[in-house]
Order: C-alpha cells, then sequence, then structure tokens
C-alpha cells in the first residue's frame, strides 16, 4: 500500500463525508438561519424555539435525501472493497 493509495482513499472519503452530510447540513444552517432572523426581529429570545424546526426540517431532509446518502455511501464501500481486493 502506497502513500499515493493512502492519499486517494483519503481523498474519496473527504468528498464522500461532504456528499454525504452535505445537504442536511445546509438545510439544518437555512433554517437556523430564518429562525434567528425571525427571533431578531420579533425581538423572542426563547433558546428552545430554534431546535424544533431544525430537527423536524433535518428529519424531512434525511427522508428526502436519504436514498442519495445512501448509494454514495454504497458506493465509496465498494471502492474499498475493490481496493482491498487488489492489494493481494
Amino acid at each position: 500500500m502506497t502513500q499515493v493509495l493512502v492519499l486517494d482513499i483519503l481523498r474519496n472519503a473527504y468528498i464522500t463525508i461532504m456528499k454525504v452530510s452535505g445537504p442536511v447540513l445546509l438545510i439544518s444552517l437555512v433554517v437556523g438561519l430564518i429562525i434567528s432572523i425571525l427571533q431578531a426581529t420579533t425581538q423572542v429570545q426563547e433558546q428552545t424555539l430554534s431546535f424544533v424546526p431544525k430537527i423536524i426540517a433535518v428529519m424531512i431532509s434525511l427522508i428526502v435525501f436519504g436514498n442519495f446518502m445512501l448509494n454514495g455511501l454504497i458506493s465509496f464501500t465498494t471502492y474499498l472493497f475493490r481496493i482491498i481486493s487488489n492489494l493481494s
């Protein structure tokens, strides 16, 4: 196993992590920003007010993007198994 192969695996792992976690994190960020703007304009500074919409948005995004996320993880796993089988 060479350094080039290890770096290629790490690069693919980082790209897979960003592709899998990206949609959920972006939706959570947007919902949190919208709730924060609403709290600032209405001057309601309740800390727990932002958690429920974020949880609902994350659950909906997991339902919508779950297939895409699972396919990305499966393709990375098959890539790893292909590399492992070629090592010997």
